[in-house]
């Protein structure tokens, strides 16, 4: 969750969207109570990423650079097949500003996903050993962040909303002024302000709605995000078994490393999500040819 949350981030985002908020009378929770609610709803969260290794779906990704005016200067889509190999999750480029990939391009995809499988069937022992041993790590890091995310603001519930015919709590977050950061990765929390939108009966994120209130610097000062972008993210609810992501919309004004600054937008769908069944078989292209 930490890294896919800093990722989203640094893609990078305007004040928050109109929304149909009803303030209610009949649903009162104190800021520990939501501090509980979302603690929970990041443990689910976790529990999401495991099993979204389950599906294979299909991710369409489309940048918008813009000019001084905010008018569009070139556009560049992206459409991948997205799998789960051996435990790891990868991307297969399937076509450009939505026009198939030339045959030489896919022999190239094609071959690139080779490489992993053949990699991942000779993997030893003991590599597979060290290869968990670091998941899991950066899954204890997942957990310390999320413990930083609910010890930076001040959570308040705005009201209640449907959405897909869903109750969500939507509960505004608000950075603390005494936020002492333990980790890095947490030190811009205090910069960024937003809403959410939780549901009320899976206790699961619907969306998520942040904005930068200043600019904020990454990696030794190379990337600064300016204040007023935004990011905002949707899931679905998924085989009534798990929510995964439906939609990021990304609108950023950054400047890179000397560069001039620049405006980009960027629209990630993701659809057509397919459990991909304990009897699946991973398949190699020369398998494949003799079939």
């Amino acid at each position: 969750m930490r890294f896919r949350f800093l990722s989203l981030l640094l893609l990078a985002i305007s004040s928050f969207g109109q929304s149909q908020v009803v303030p209610s009378s009949k649903v009162t929770l104190s800021e520990d109570q939501i501090r509980e609610l979302i603690s929970k709803a990041a443990d689910n969260d976790m529990q999401n990423d495991k099993q979204q290794r389950n599906y294979t779906y299909v991710e369409r990704q489309e940048e918008r650079r813009l000019d001084g005016k905010g008018q569009v200067k070139s556009t560049e889509v992206k459409t991948y097949d997205v799998m789960d190999i051996y435990g790891e999750q990868v991307q297969k480029l399937i076509s450009k500003d939505d026009q198939p990939l030339s045959e030489k391009d896919a022999k190239k995809e094609d071959e690139k996903i080779q490489k992993l499988i053949d990699k991942r069937k000779n993997e030893s022992a003991d590599d597979r050993s060290k290869r968990l041993e670091k998941e899991e790590k950066e899954h204890e890091e997942e957990r310390k962040f999320v413990k930083e995310v609910s010890d930076a603001y001040h959570f308040k519930l705005a009201g209640m909303e449907a959405i897909d015919g869903r109750d969500t709590y939507v509960i505004d977050c608000e950075p603390r002024s005494d936020f002492q950061p333990h980790m890095k990765e947490s030190k811009f929390l205090s910069k960024v302000h937003g809403r959410l939108w939780l549901d009320k009966d899976d206790l699961e994120m619907k969306k998520l709605d942040v904005e930068f209130l200043e600019t904020v610097s990454f990696g030794l000062f190379l990337a600064r995000i300016h204040k007023g972008s935004r990011v905002v993210v949707e899931n679905i609810r998924v085989n009534n078994e798990v929510w995964l992501q439906q939609h990021l919309a990304v609108k950023v004004d950054v400047r890179l490393a000397l560069l001039k600054n620049f405006n980009v937008e960027v629209d990630v769908a993701d659809s057509n999500y397919k459990k991909f069944g304990s009897t699946t078989k991973i398949t190699t292209l020369g398998e494949a040819a003799q079939q």
